[in-house]
């Protein structure tokens, strides 16, 4: 399987690195912000940060985009939408979808590591309408029914 990237900025490949791993063993490409000046996202607010790249995701797969978690955890930023999916028939520019959960206003720079792009098997079953799901120990039992 190959991952297919279109440069869709002349920064990218010179100054802006293309997706990669960052180490053997790493799951996910790191994505990098292709800016003309920086952006900064206040306090509660989001913004949509261009990476200058489009891929085609192959067909049965998806592509899924999560904030790097030193963003989280060192700076409060999260997806705006908690995940990012990108659909194998889709092939525009990929934007990443911030959103700044700190209390103080946090700036990206063009070539800054802002996400990581998945590429994940997709299974897509057929419904069946049904009167009664198959009965499990746990059945209907939610939230917290098995721990804390």
């Amino acid at each position: 399987m190959k991952l297919q990237i279109k440069p869709l900025s002349p920064k990218i490949g010179t100054e802006i690195p293309l997706p990669y791993y960052a180490s053997d063993g790493a799951a996910a490409l790191d994505l990098h912000a292709c800016l003309d000046a920086p952006i900064t996202i206040l306090p509660n607010a989001q913004a949509v940060i261009p990476t200058g790249i489009a891929a085609a995701i192959p067909d049965g797969y998806v592509g899924v985009i999560a904030v790097r978690s030193s963003m989280g955890v060192r700076h409060s930023i999260s997806l705006s939408n908690d995940i990012g999916v990108i659909d194998s028939d889709y092939r525009g520019p990929l934007g990443i979808g911030l959103r700044n959960n700190g209390s103080a206003p946090y700036t990206i720079q063009s070539g800054d590591r802002i996400a990581q792009l998945m590429v994940v098997p997709v299974l897509c079953p057929e419904i069946e309408i049904v009167e009664e799901l198959p009965h499990t120990q746990r059945g209907e039992n939610g939230f917290g029914s098995t721990g804390r």
